[in-house]
């Protein structure tokens, strides 16, 4: 089975965005070129049934909607002008849809249709509803928006977040299944990894935890919905070019869970992939990574993490990282020669972490470290208060991710 070359967009998330091998797998890209009869073809979709293979909830918000045809939508804006009109009078605009910073009013190039929890196909007109080159654009402005630095990145995510929810609503009311959804989708699936790596930061934030799970759970929706689409357009010769590497993220969110990420156990999802995906470079990196990561292997879950990881591969690992870590600190001072102290130099070689990390790392554990006469630092093995860090995500790097540029 060979791979379908899809078209693909090299593009930032910005138009300042600079150039970096590693960032360049990170970052979203623009639309796929648009054939001549793009339009057309949006007139005309596809009406297959793939709606039953979304995520429950999703299914639920649109109430009833998969009961009645789809409707076309014809609105030319990023937000409906009705809607806009409202939320101008309610004052309810986020602070990137403001015009000049007033809070009561907006334009058309700034509003972006919120998402709405309670909306039905029969109860929508079809000129609240953007078609398919409207929420491209959507999209692209919006992904656009998430290297601003103007805002706190919660403040950014969280308008990201509910717009993005949105466009995936106008999608599934349209019953739109094409090329072009899959790319939007991916790029979507795409923004909440990197929303899962950049909220890891924030942490010491008071509501992390309910933001990040939110992220997580819209994440794994957009992951069902895209292997959906996957499956729908798929011929029988070819898989889509991106296809292996989404599908791996599956897998690796399996890591640190003993619950199921899409409601079935790996083992029964893993016999619905087709075997081209199965075989290929990205799937088998992500098996074995959870492997190593079951079997308590540090050593080789961090070389392996370190060598083979894509961007987007190593932002789902990031957090599991420090567990693996310090189950291999554990190994070291249980283990050793109490006589005999470990080098913090052996240590920083093992954990694959710069030595003054190791050495924060190891009093993080509850461990302490000494220093001989000639300079060197030991770590006194056998002591008895190792505890597993209190803060989830200590921000130690991982050495040998030269090849990614931060």
């Amino acid at each position: 089975m060979e791979r379908r070359q899809r078209r693909n967009p090299s593009s930032g998330f910005s138009s300042t965005a600079s150039s970096s091998s590693r960032f360049r797998s990170e970052k979203f890209s623009t639309n796929p070129p648009k054939n001549s009869n793009l339009q057309e073809d949006s007139r005309h979709l596809k009406s297959r049934d793939w709606k039953s293979q979304r995520p429950e909830r999703e299914v639920e918000e649109e109430q009833d909607s998969d009961n009645l045809p789809s409707i076309l939508g014809t609105c030319p804006f990023m937000c409906p002008a009705g809607e806009r009109a409202q939320r101008e009078r309610l004052r309810d605009l986020a602070v990137f849809e403001r015009l000049n910073g007033n809070p009561g009013k907006t334009s058309p190039s700034l509003a972006v249709k919120k998402f709405c929890r309670t909306i039905a196909t029969k109860h929508t007109q079809a000129s609240d509803v953007r078609p398919l080159p409207v929420l491209e654009e959507t999209l692209n402005y919006l992904l656009n928006l998430l290297d601003s630095t103007e805002h706190p990145f919660e403040v950014v995510h969280d308008f990201i977040f509910d717009r993005t929810r949105s466009i995936r609503q106008d999608l599934s009311m349209q019953n739109i299944i094409n090329d072009q959804t899959i790319h939007m989708y991916e790029e979507m699936v795409k923004f909440h990894i990197i929303s899962h790596h950049k909220l890891l930061t924030c942490s010491s934030r008071p509501n992390f935890s309910s933001v990040h799970y939110l992220n997580m759970e819209q994440l794994k929706k957009c992951l069902t919905s895209l292997y959906a689409l996957y499956k729908e357009n798929r011929d029988s010769n070819s898989i889509y070019e991106n296809e292996p590497e989404f599908h791996s993220f599956h897998v690796l969110l399996h890591l640190g869970s003993s619950s199921q990420p899409l409601g079935e156990s790996l083992s029964l999802w893993l016999s619905h992939v087709p075997s081209a995906i199965l075989k290929s470079k990205e799937m088998c990196f992500a098996r074995i990574v959870l492997r190593f990561f079951r079997m308590g292997n540090y050593k080789r879950f961090l070389c392996t993490t370190a060598t083979e990881a894509s961007c987007l591969q190593f932002y789902i690992i990031e957090p599991y990282i420090s567990e693996v870590r310090a189950l291999a600190l554990s190994c070291v001072n249980s283990c050793g020669y109490i006589h005999h102290p470990y080098p913090i130099a052996h240590l920083s070689k093992l954990l694959m972490m710069k030595e003054l990390d190791v050495e924060s790392f190891c009093n993080a554990c509850g461990l302490e470290t000494s220093t001989d006469e000639q300079g060197n630092k030991f770590l006194s093995t056998k002591q008895k208060n190792f505890h597993y860090p209190k803060d989830i995500f200590p921000s130690y790097c991982l050495l040998g991710l030269e090849h990614f540029e931060r």
